[in-house]
């Protein structure tokens, strides 16, 4: 990782729908899924997945900032998911799929805020948006088998259904930031 790295972590409901997509992006330099945000050390899937830890779904995100803006990142993440549902995303239902931006520094903050502010003001979700926005606390990789499950499971019945569909709208909205 160069000095010039950045990381910022995103939960978007299930890590596999949102490593997806941002395994894609010109300018992220590495996609870890992991679990964020909760009280329990080092949890597993099965723990997170009772809601009891506290724990959310996360893609931890390093990024080249001269490729792509912290900006950029959080645009593509508010198109990928809806961040006006809390604690749900789809038929995901829990605390554990709550939108969520963890931050590594104050200008992430800074440019969270100020993006999830404008969205509001323009009103186009139609609703507010709900993304909590705090700072990166009591993160765990997941364990290795959720690491790249989309590329390595495309045809599975879930990857079909949701991921798929985020992946390909990523691709037209966003055509330009896709890596080649």
């Amino acid at each position: 990782m160069s000095s010039s790295t950045q990381t910022i972590t995103l939960g978007g409901g299930c890590f596999w729908c949102t490593e997806a997509v941002f395994v894609k992006v010109r300018g992220i330099t590495d996609v870890e899924s992991g679990y964020s945000n909760g009280t329990v050390r080092d949890p597993s899937y099965e723990q997170v997945c009772t809601g009891t830890t506290g724990h959310n779904e996360v893609v931890k995100l390093q990024y080249d900032p001269a490729q792509i803006s912290t900006r950029q990142i959080l645009e593509i993440f508010f198109v990928i998911h809806d961040p006006t549902t809390l604690n749900r995303q789809g038929n995901d239902t829990g605390t554990q799929y709550r939108s969520g931006i963890y931050y590594s520094n104050e200008e992430q903050q800074r440019i969270a805020q100020e993006l999830i502010a404008e969205i509001n003001k323009d009103g186009v979700l139609g609703k507010p948006v709900v993304t909590e926005v705090k700072p990166l606390d009591n993160y765990w990789p997941a364990e290795a088998y959720h690491q790249d499950f989309f590329e390595k499971n495309p045809y599975q019945g879930y990857c079909v259904a949701v991921a798929g569909p985020k992946v390909a709208k990523f691709r037209k909205t966003f055509a330009a930031l896709v890596k080649d």
